[in-house]
């Protein structure tokens, strides 16, 4: 655990205080969801099947969570540049979080695990 604390605590102000903002917001939406380091970065488990993650766009520097199986959405906000399966959501750290948004795309990400269409 101390490595998955690491991670949030090394970042810079303001992206730290927003990775640890999403953090809660994610934990809360399901008592199964976990948080662990993957691939040096926080992934988010529902019942140990990775759903999203944290991280930052290498190319334009903003932070983001990442929706594992975001091929099934087709939200304006989430962005699927040259993945076949991920999309992305990508926040400006100077801007509020937009937790409405953010808390129906991760509902509707751990219900494609709970109805079945992604295996457990």
């Amino acid at each position: 655990m101390k490595q998955l604390d690491d991670f949030y605590l090394n970042q810079e102000e303001p992206i730290k205080g927003l990775f640890l903002a999403l953090k809660e917001i994610i934990l809360k939406q399901d008592s199964d969801i976990t948080n662990t380091l993957k691939y040096g970065m926080p992934f988010f488990c529902y019942r140990e099947k990775m759903f999203c993650y944290l991280w930052i766009h290498k190319k334009i520097k903003k932070p983001y969570i990442g929706i594992v199986e975001g091929k099934h959405f087709d939200e304006p906000f989430l962005v699927q540049e040259n993945r076949s399966r991920m999309k992305i959501m990508m926040f400006d750290s100077n801007e509020d979080l937009p937790l409405d948004q953010i808390e129906t795309i991760i509902q509707k990400a751990i219900n494609l695990y709970k109805i079945g269409v992604v295996k457990i």
